[in-house]
């Protein structure tokens, strides 16, 4: 007699089996992804692009979209160099623009898009990236007055990012370097570490939702069969489900693909893709950026360009008759086959393999750094926040990371302790102890002056604003942003 598995086991293979098909079947364009993301993003320099995105015009739109294609597809990633872009002297509308390209516009999204859901998907995506960036250009005034962003300026300027400097090189001049390829392999492994928990994730989701979901639950929640009603339900409901779904970034294509196969529209798939932009954790991360009130504003702005691009895109498809007609999704169909994908996923390991070798070696400068907590790649130029641990600096794509890095060396012993440096150049602005500026923590005021601290116990106070800057000592204490 043969002893069958138990049932709760059977259901956990069969959806873990259709999460392992999807891998399998989209390896190889994640690493091509991955890999020519890396290339762009250190032989391409985006010194110039950053330092035009003062005004809201059409060209800094574009330039501002440039670099947001030009930069990470993590959207953790992406939210904090927003914020620092607009630290730096940014328009607020241009760098929301940048925000959303970084996560609608990059390369390793198109490819995986392409295999999951097909070429009409890749071009929604791109047109739609591009709606969305006229929308928010043309919208963002209507929610943040010019007021309410110089109130927003003053706020990241408590904590902003230290000043980037430029790289003084040409993709020409970069492309004959090759520390350059070794920059690049850096970012596509940081890039593919960095993200690997969305995609397992959104891999893991999708393929238990395909599998075990029936497609009369989704019918609770998306209508069909309502012409018109339909794209305009789906499109402003799917932005909600992806705020709580919690995946985000690349992540999120493979839950698309699962709506897509459970008949959603075309249009509300493609507001899915959007709202990577607005799940949970990154509402949360708003709010520490910018206050409670203005995520509100944040979220409903963002909310509004997405359902519409969906509902544009979708339009537009509709009348050039490119709207996929089937809602067959071949990665959902639990094979694995083999044939040429078995080669090209044998190829791409030895890539990988190959770019991880090439991303261990040593560079001749400091050119980039790794994130202590994520494990992505930094371009030390212009990180999103830095803190100094014993006089040793640590880089960090958002300050996500920056506080768990914060909060574990907290918990150590000692780490509070406050000591004084009496021989230092500095004055911390709370306690008014002497602190050294090559190792103590800083912060800028909202004066645009740098301040040191003694400990995270100051520093934190004083970007809270519940005590001033000491009114004497601090004279000893300033330091211009130049010097």
């Amino acid at each position: 007699m043969i002893a069958t598995a138990p049932a709760w086991l059977h259901w956990f293979a069969i959806g873990f089996k259709e999460a392992l098909a999807m891998i399998w079947l989209t390896w190889w364009p994640l690493v091509l992804g991955f890999t020519l993301s890396g290339l762009v993003q250190s032989l391409i320099p985006r010194d110039a692009l950053r330092a035009q995105l003062g005004t809201t015009t059409p060209g800094s739109a574009a330039k501002a979209s440039l670099l947001g294609i030009l930069s990470s597809s993590c959207s953790y990633a992406a939210s904090a160099m927003s914020r620092a872009l607009f630290a730096r002297g940014a328009s607020w509308s241009n760098s929301l623009i940048f925000m959303v390209a970084s996560t609608n516009l990059v390369i390793e999204l198109g490819v995986l898009l392409y295999l999951l859901l097909g070429w009409q998907f890749v071009l929604a995506q791109f047109v739609g990236g591009v709606v969305m960036i006229v929308l928010l250009a043309l919208t963002t005034r209507v929610m943040f007055s010019a007021f309410r962003q110089e109130q927003l300026k003053k706020r990241v300027l408590l904590d902003a990012p230290p000043n980037e400097r430029a790289s003084g090189s040409s993709w020409r001049e970069r492309v004959h370097h090759k520390g350059n390829f070794t920059l690049a392999a850096r970012y596509s492994i940081g890039d593919l570490t960095m993200l690997r928990k969305e995609l397992l994730a959104g891999f893991l989701v999708a393929g238990f939702i395909s599998v075990h979901v029936p497609a009369s639950w989704w019918s609770h929640i998306f209508i069909s069969g309502h012409g018109a009603w339909t794209v305009v339900e789906n499109a402003v409901l799917a932005p909600l489900v992806a705020v709580i779904a919690f995946v985000c970034s690349v992540g999120n294509i493979p839950l698309a693909a699962a709506l897509w196969a459970h008949g959603v529209a075309f249009g509300g798939v493609i507001a899915f893709i959007f709202a990577d932009l607005i799940t949970l954790p990154l509402l949360a991360i708003y709010r520490r950026f910018y206050g409670g009130a203005s995520t509100w504003r944040l979220f409903a702005l963002l909310w509004f360009v997405m359902s519409v691009g969906g509902l544009l895109v979708n339009g537009l498809f509709h009348l050039a008759h490119l709207v996929p007609t089937s809602h067959h999704v071949r990665a959902l169909s639990g094979d694995f086959p083999l044939g040429s994908t078995l080669v090209l996923n044998v190829l791409a390991t030895l890539v990988l393999l190959y770019v991880w070798l090439l991303a261990r070696r040593p560079q001749e400068q400091a050119l980039s750094a790794t994130d202590p907590v994520c494990g992505m790649t930094i371009d030390v130029a212009s990180p999103a926040s830095t803190w100094v641990l014993n006089g040793e600096t640590f880089y960090f794509c958002s300050l996500r990371c920056r506080d768990r890095f914060e909060r574990d060396h907290r918990e150590s012993p000692g780490d509070d302790t406050m000591v004084e440096d009496l021989e230092g150049d500095q004055v911390d602005p709370v306690c008014s102890m002497r602190v050294s500026s090559k190792s103590a923590l800083s912060a800028q005021g909202p004066d645009q002056v740098t301040y040191y601290f003694c400990g995270e116990g100051c520093r934190r106070t004083f970007l809270d604003g519940s005590s001033p800057p000491a009114s004497q000592p601090i004279e000893l204490g300033r330091k211009s942003p130049d010097e």
